[in-house]
């Protein structure tokens, strides 16, 4: 089998001129590669005590829900604002363009609740802030945050340095 970094395709100047654009999609689409990044980090946490697991759409959901259902955890959503049916809380946060605002349900987290959070890439850490702010404002507690891929160069560790981070793939540039 070969290394999960062969799976990632890699696509020059995307999505503007020096980016180097890490494409999850080529991972999905090969079992092998999906099967290896799911079980590598799943591996990364198994010291973890953990409740429950928790995903942003919409690739938080690929690699969540297989962890949560090999760990026999329940998944909790956590989607932009105005996709979810009941009622809600809900965080904005700053995008490097522009803002942007996610939502779980109200119900979805119980106090003291001990918290995964899963996600396909960290870059600048503002997407990742937001999901701890908004999973600890209804109680729960983050135990740790796993990821695919870590574009070290955008520094998105510093942003939640207080909090255990794994990557499945670290990638030193942007």
């Amino acid at each position: 089998m070969k290394a999960l970094e062969e799976y990632v395709r890699s696509i020059p100047d995307f999505p503007e001129q020096g980016i180097i654009f890490r494409d999850v999609t080529s991972v999905l689409q090969d079992a092998d590669g999906l099967r290896l990044a799911v079980d590598t980090m799943q591996e990364k946490v198994k010291d973890l005590e953990f409740d429950v697991v928790a995903g942003p759409e919409s690739r938080g959901f690929i690699f969540g829900t297989p962890i949560a259902y090999n760990t026999h955890k329940p998944f909790v959503l956590i989607r932009k604002k105005g996709k979810l049916p009941c009622e809600t809380v809900e965080r904005s946060y700053d995008l490097e363009y522009g803002q942007a605002t996610i939502e779980m349900h109200k119900d979805s987290i119980k106090p003291g609740q001990r918290v995964l959070v899963v996600d396909d890439l960290i870059a600048t850490g503002g997407t990742t802030e937001a999901m701890i702010k908004l999973i600890e404002s209804l109680g729960g507690v983050v135990v740790g945050v796993v990821v695919l891929m870590e574009l070290a160069g955008l520094k998105g560790r510093e942003k939640i340095r207080d909090y255990r981070l794994e990557a499945a793939i670290v990638y030193p540039g942007k």
